[in-house]
């Protein structure tokens, strides 16, 4: 019995489906115009079989044996809204297996990686729609998520069901800032203007009303640390301590540095600026640390600032003023964290596409909101350290940032600084530069659930 609907953008990836058993009818849609709202519900009002699978990327496809069967079997057992599989990726004349990840509660992201198959339950994909009242020209698909999510589950088969070409071949580390690129600034508002309708709809939407912190509360020494964590960075620790050491101000500021067990010889070149008094060296023991963990030290330190100021070891401010621009940004805005501009370059501080990343996507009544859409806050971050000796970084080496900007914004105002104070280096060793899909999905997996803590706490913010 035919009990699937396709649409594709075009027979390329049509011709492998169109002889399955399964399948009913295979429809070409133009893939231009697939994420629009009016091309999604016409998929709705025309799908009459019990499933409707929907193809999001126009190369050619290949399925495994029985993968249809499989992806109704699952559906039918779980009763799930959509689902979707595990497949292999071809780039160039290569092969390689591309697992994707569990959606969650938090899986927000509007690039979520479901893979080109997208089988939904043609009654959710109807109710869905039935419901749609904005009309988007590109987050039909993601509002079509959000929706059909708040109606059933979306189950991730984990077998590989499938063969697709992947035609994005960039680096991990390229694809980071496709959000903040402003060529795609008209995709970013409709994807926020979706997302914030999805956030009110579950209860998890923040009105623009925040806590007001104490800054000069409690008396400290130094006004201002600025903080580099660091393990194996010998190439960059240099230029990264001259930087700090480097800075103007109007106030006592100092470096803390802390070294997580450096075994390539950072930690001689950071003892050669000890005699600067303004450097405090902390050597972490050998027990697991990680990226937050070493901020905490920092945190903890008793001559640590009043406020403490982001700089990675492979980073460097942009001049002499960022340290002054954070606290008068501080002091200015009343906030708890404050967020600044930094510029992309190479290792010899030549600028990088797409140059400066400002986040001119966070604004005063909504930012708090999308940041549970997109995959990063910005930097260099500053934090007021009273609060976050109460807060403390998740121990963990990715994320503890963005899981710390979640937990501020909640209840407290996120500054900005939108002037360039940073630059942020790309290099052959950055931590980011080039990962493996197994690694970005980690990563992925643990910032959705960062956000899905975070969507839960909201939601009982409201509920007081």
């Amino acid at each position: 019995m035919n009990r699937i609907d396709c649409y594709i953008p075009n027979m390329d990836c049509g011709a492998a489906l169109a002889a399955e058993p399964e399948v009913g009818r295979v429809v070409v849609t133009d893939l231009s115009t697939l994420r629009s709202t009016a091309s999604i519900r016409r998929i709705a009002e025309d799908a009459c079989a019990d499933f409707t699978l929907i193809c999001t990327k126009g190369t050619e496809l290949k399925l495994v044996a029985f993968a249809l069967e499989r992806m109704i079997q699952i559906a039918d057992a779980t009763g799930a809204a959509m689902v979707y599989a595990d497949h292999f990726q071809k780039k160039g004349g290569e092969v390689t297996m591309a697992p994707v990840i569990d959606y969650q509660y938090g899986s927000l992201r509007d690039d979520f990686d479901f893979g080109s198959l997208l089988l939904y339950r043609t009654s959710a994909l109807k109710e869905a729609v039935s419901g749609m009242d904005a009309e988007y020209q590109f987050a039909g698909l993601y509002d079509l998520r959000l929706r059909v999510s708040r109606i059933g589950a979306l189950e991730h088969i984990n077998e590989y069901l499938y063969y697709e070409v992947e035609t994005d071949v960039r680096a991990s580390g390229e694809k980071l800032f496709d959000y903040v690129d402003p060529r795609n600034r008209a995709v970013q508002i409709e994807m926020e203007q979706a997302c914030t309708a999805h956030l009110k709809e579950i209860g998890a939407w923040l009105s623009p009303e925040f806590d007001e912190p104490e800054l000069s509360d409690e008396t400290f020494e130094y006004e201002a640390s600025v903080v580099i964590p660091c393990k194996n960075r010998v190439r960059t620790i240099g230029d990264a301590i001259r930087s700090a050491l480097s800075q103007e101000t109007d106030f006592p500021y100092n470096v803390i540095v802390v070294d997580d067990n450096s075994t390539d010889g950072t930690v001689d070149v950071i003892k050669s600026f000890l005699d600067d008094p303004k450097l405090i060296y902390i050597a972490q023991d050998d027990s697991y640390h990680a990226i937050g963990g070493n901020w905490n030290s920092a945190l903890h330190h008793p001559d640590c600032g009043r406020y403490a100021i982001q700089l990675d070891s492979d980073d460097m401010y942009h001049d002499g003023t960022t340290v002054q621009k954070f606290v008068d940004a501080f002091r200015e805005q009343k906030c708890a964290m404050v967020v600044g501009t930094y510029r992309m370059t190479d290792f010899h501080l030549n600028t990088l596409p797409p140059g400066i990343i400002d986040h001119r996507e966070w604004t005063p009544d909504n930012g708090r909101n999308n940041a549970l859409r997109i995959n990063g806050l910005g930097a260099p971050r500053g934090f007021y350290v009273p609060l976050l000796r109460q807060i403390n970084f998740p121990v963990t080496k990715y994320g503890e940032d963005y899981a710390v900007g979640l937990r501020i914004c909640r209840d407290y105002r996120i500054g900005r600084i939108y002037d360039v104070v940073y630059d942020c280096r790309r290099w052959d060793d950055n931590s980011d530069a080039s990962l493996s899909i197994e690694k970005v999905n980690i990563n992925n997996l643990y910032k959705d659930r960062i956000r899905t803590w975070e969507v839960r706490a909201r939601q009982r913010k409201n509920m007081k």
